[in-house]
């Protein structure tokens, strides 16, 4: 399999662990484990658009377009803040952290290797 279609794959399994996430924002929605209803619903949204992107951003990355593979580098260097974010702070959870973090920089590695295999092969007179 290409490296390409590993890194789109990725991207596509870390899309739906994003709207898995926008679910359990509607759940505790849903309960009322939330203090605001109205930014609840926003994060919801913009948790369902994010999932959104980097679904298309997977797609893009099969289709072996460029736009898709630097929108993917994008966003696991976002997960990886996130994952940052996870071990340090009040309620730090090193477990989670690592848990967020592994998947991302796998997808990283996976698409600078895509990156560096869509490149055009330069000539030695070149």
């Amino acid at each position: 399999m290409p490296i390409r279609l590993a890194a789109a794959a990725l991207l596509g399994l870390e899309s739906v662990g994003i709207l898995a996430l926008a679910g359990w924002q509607t759940v505790a929605l849903i309960g009322g484990d939330t203090d605001s209803a109205v930014s609840s619903i926003a994060l919801i949204v913009l948790t369902v658009i994010g999932a959104a992107i980097v679904g298309a951003f997977g797609v893009a990355t099969a289709r072996d377009v460029s736009a898709g593979r630097s929108g993917g580098i994008v966003t696991q260097l976002l997960i990886l803040s996130v994952a940052i974010g996870a071990v340090t702070g009040e309620w730090a959870s090193p477990g989670i952290a690592v848990l967020i973090a592994v998947p991302a920089v796998i997808g990283l590695v996976l698409l600078v290797l895509a990156v560096r295999a869509s490149a055009p092969r330069r000539r030695d007179g070149d």
